[in-house]
């Protein structure tokens, strides 16, 4: 971790346990070298620094392009490995900074939802993130958050000192997809992008908060 990372890292982990009560479960699932998406479901602005503090490597945030324009701004989100994209990280620009990071062997976390809850309820995945897992290399741990959605939901103007946690899936790889991929047609690769998307949210839903 540079200088910067581990500085917002360090205080991310403070905060977490001293003001929301955090409880992390099987980080150990996240492979500490290499290529990895981090798929979760989004229900607060705390979601990503949540995410990213529960593990012991660096991991690649998504942020709107515009934000970067901001020097000293600009030079935080560099220093916290943030990837620029348009809005929800779509376009193929978005799409090509993330396969850099993740084809340089680094780790991102993406939503598979897009936006954030307004309902505290899981919502359907796009298919953005199945084309990213098709177009690279990295194995996909599905993750999920608990309690961020009543600690700073969409309903809130400040953080509340609600007990959050945050929970790693075992690793999915996708191999058999992305073999088909190659060679389908393109109305199969649409499907297959989608199916994918799917599946990961699945895997999502089917993490229940507690060490298991």
């Amino acid at each position: 971790m540079n200088p910067v990372y581990f500085t917002c890292w360090s205080l991310a982990r403070l905060i977490f346990a001293a003001y929301f009560r955090w409880r992390v479960y099987h980080s150990e699932r996240v492979p500490l070298k290499g290529p990895v998406i981090l798929a979760s479901n989004h229900a607060s602005y705390l979601d990503p620094p949540l995410v990213g503090a529960g593990l012991k490597r660096t991991i690649n945030y998504l942020a709107r392009a515009s934000l970067f324009r901001f020097p000293g701004f600009g030079a935080l989100l560099r220093g916290c490995h943030a990837v620029p994209v348009e809005r929800d990280g779509g376009g193929a620009a978005g799409l090509r900074a993330i396969l850099e990071r993740l084809l340089a062997g680094e780790g991102i976390i993406l939503f598979p939802e897009g936006t954030r809850t307004y309902d505290r309820k899981l919502q359907p995945a796009h298919s953005g993130i199945g084309l990213t897992v098709i177009k690279s290399n990295a194995p996909v741990v599905p993750t999920r958050v608990f309690g961020t959605y009543d600690a700073f939901g969409r309903h809130m103007r400040f953080p509340h000192p609600r007990r959050v946690a945050v929970k790693y899936g075992e690793p999915i790889y996708f191999e058999t997809y992305r073999t088909e991929a190659r060679t389908c047609s393109k109305q199969r690769l649409k499907e297959i992008y989608q199916q994918v998307a799917d599946d990961i949210m699945t895997a999502i839903a089917n993490l229940k908060e507690g060490n298991d």
